[in-house]
This record gives C-alpha cells, structure tokens and sequence, in this order.
C-alpha cells in the first residue's frame, strides 16, 4: 500500500489533524452544522480524497443541491467522482436490520476500494437521527461507534457523525459523547474529555442488557 499522509486538512479549521480522527458534532443550529459540513466535504474533495456523506435529513437530492449551493463542484455524473452520497438506510442497513459487524466491515471495504482507486485518503460522515427510527438492531449504534475507533487504527478514514441535540436523548448524547475521541466546538476541534477507550465502554454497554 502506498504511503499515506499522516495528517489532513477538515477544511473548517486550519489546523490539520490525523488520518483516522473520529469526531462528533453534536448541533441545535442547522446553519452551522451546514457550514462545519460543506467545508469538511469541499477541503476532502480538492485534497483528492475520497468523500462519503449518509443523509438521513436531507435526500440525496437535496445533499447534492445543497453543496452545490456551497460553490462545491459537484459532477452531473457522479459515478465516477470522489464524491459518495448515499441516504443512511443504504449506507448503514441495507438488508433492513442493522448489524454492526457487517457494518464495520463495509467501512474497512470503502477505505481500500478507496485507496486502490488511487484516491490519497478517504473522509466520511453520517447524520446520525436514522438510529431513532426503530430500525432492528440500531440499539447497537454506540457499540458500532465504539469498534469504529479500533477500526481506524488499520483503515484511517477521517470521520464526522452528526447528532442532533434536539432529536437525541441526553442520554444518549452522553453515550455518543463518550465514544467519540474528538468533538467539535464552535468550529474547532477539541479532545473530548468525556471518552472512555472501547474496552471500557464496551464493557459497560454490554452490562446493560
């Protein structure tokens, strides 16, 4: 496998970041949310980065004319493009149940399909309200969220999920708070000092049920 850089740019702020950083935003205000998101796009987009967006709020339609709004180039012809967008019941439960094995697996799939394209890296993010639809087996998203970071250990992919503070519980934000080793806050990235490493909280969730 070729060489990769060590660090990327999010677009949103200039410092750069390791490959593999997994970031929540947790938002109550749509313009910002959409301001953080188009930048985090366009900057992978020019790097000559594989890019993935799961829309679960907007269509894939709508994500489309949205960024397109945002000066970002997007191809008439996607299918050959850098550009993925996908509405979160294909990205996350394509056999109608989600399965968080089956899941990771598809990630780890996107980063080396992604690579041997010849793309230099790959960034990906997902508007996370599709677990509060009842969806069998979306129960398990925090333990999906948790395996992720050992995952990008072995296949960096840089990563925002998006919660909705006035959709998710407050418990479930503390939840998604604790598996998430970086946040956003006001545009910049923080660590998070609510994470707890997977072993930890893996042990936890499963003492639960």
């Amino acid at each position: 496998m070729k060489t990769l850089r060590q660090e990327v740019n999010l677009g949103f702020t200039d410092r750069k970041h390791p490959t593999g950083t997994h970031m929540c935003l947790i938002f109550q205000d749509e313009t910002e949310r959409r301001q953080i998101m188009s930048k985090f796009v366009a900057k992978g987009l020019a790097d000559g980065e594989r890019v993935a967006y799961f829309a679960d709020v907007m269509t894939k339609e709508e994500v489309i004319d949205w960024l397109r709004e945002a000066d970002i180039d997007v191809p008439e012809e996607m299918a050959q493009s850098n550009l993925v967008v996908q509405d979160t019941f294909t990205a996350y439960c394509p056999e109608g149940r989600f399965v968080t094995g089956e899941m990771l697996d598809r990630l780890k799939a996107y980063f080396s399909e992604s690579i041997a394209a010849g793309y230099s890296l790959a960034r990906v993010s997902g508007e996370m309200s599709w677990a509060l639809k009842g969806i069998p087996g979306s129960e398990r998203v925090m333990e999906y969220e948790a395996w992720v970071n050992v995952v990008f250990k072995t296949h960096p992919i840089t990563a925002i999920c998006q919660y909705d503070a006035n959709k998710f519980s407050g418990s479930l934000i503390m939840d998604a708070l604790m598996v998430h080793p970086m946040m956003i806050v006001r545009g910049q990235i923080v660590h998070n000092p609510y994470y707890r490493s997977p072993e930890a909280f893996l042990a936890e969730f499963n003492s639960r049920s």
